[in-house]
């Protein structure tokens, strides 16, 4: 059985997005993912949602407003 391993805070989160996916949170993308987090017909969104949950989301997209207010 294959674990997920799911970021548990703000600090965990970001070192996920930025050192191991190698992602900068330049506002382009943080605003770019706010928005498909926000929309229920986009298809990653849809997938993120199986498989983590609806709160997760809901914590990602703030975790994402966060980054977006430390630029």
């Amino acid at each position: 059985m294959k674990t997920a391993i799911i970021p548990a805070s703000y600090e965990e989160w970001r070192h996920c997005i930025t050192v191991i996916c190698g992602e900068e949170l330049t506002l382009p993308y943080i605003e770019a993912r706010i928005e498909a987090l926000n929309s229920p017909k986009d298809y990653m969104t849809k997938k993120f949602v199986e498989l983590y949950g609806d709160e997760q989301r809901h914590q990602t997209i703030a975790w994402f407003k966060q980054a977006k207010s430390e630029l």
